[in-house]
């Protein structure tokens, strides 16, 4: 089953939801609606963590050409700092610049980096909820769930609503878990199935 899919079992939304699942390599859509979702329930963007961590890489060396960055320091940045929104105050993070170590301000650029995949998430959650019946498109629409790492950026299930609030009420949530909501899904699945 897909990772979306995993994550609705766990949750027992198995009828009129949207799971968006943001890993590193891949965001996955798979809208639920009471039967195993076929191929017309489920979208997948590769615009993910990776996308964003490449973003927010061009974007740092840019700004800041003389300082040292590794891949990994920046995907530390995106994971400990990360939001979309309004900032609730100024990220600085300490980096090597010619040698020394210095506080650098990486605010805009995180945010904008984070904020990139975005656009691509709402016109594909607006897309898969729009091939529906206009009753079973207002129950999906209040019912979404972001799962994955990606969910873990501070903002993205109230910013990504209020983008989606431009064609309706929607009412977007993040997973409790969102790193192990996908296992205890896949878990409680195959406590279920019968044994043979």
């Amino acid at each position: 089953v897909s990772e979306p899919f995993a994550v609705a079992y766990g949750l027992g939304t198995l009828n009129n939801a949207m799971i968006i699942d943001i890993g590193a390599g891949t965001t996955d859509f798979c809208v639920m609606h009471g039967t195993m979702p076929g191929e017309e329930d489920q979208r997948t963007l590769n615009q993910a963590g990776d996308y964003i961590d490449e973003q927010f890489y061009r974007m740092l060396t840019e700004r800041y050409p003389h300082a040292k960055f590794s891949e990994v320091s920046v995907r530390h940045f995106k994971e400990q700092h990360g939001f979309v929104g309004a900032p609730s105050g100024r990220v600085r993070v300490r980096v090597p610049i010619e040698g020394k170590f210095t506080e650098i301000d990486i605010t805009e650029d995180l945010q904008a980096a984070c904020e990139r995949i975005l656009p691509a998430v709402t016109e594909t959650a607006i897309d898969l909820i729009s091939h529906y019946e206009p009753e079973f498109q207002e129950l999906v629409a209040r019912n979404i769930f972001v799962a994955g790492g990606g969910s873990q950026i501070r903002g993205i299930a109230e910013v990504l609503e209020q983008n989606l609030r431009e064609y309706g009420q929607y009412r977007v949530r993040t997973v409790d878990d969102p790193l192990f909501a996908g296992a205890d899904g896949a878990l409680a699945l195959a406590q279920d199935m019968p044994e043979e």
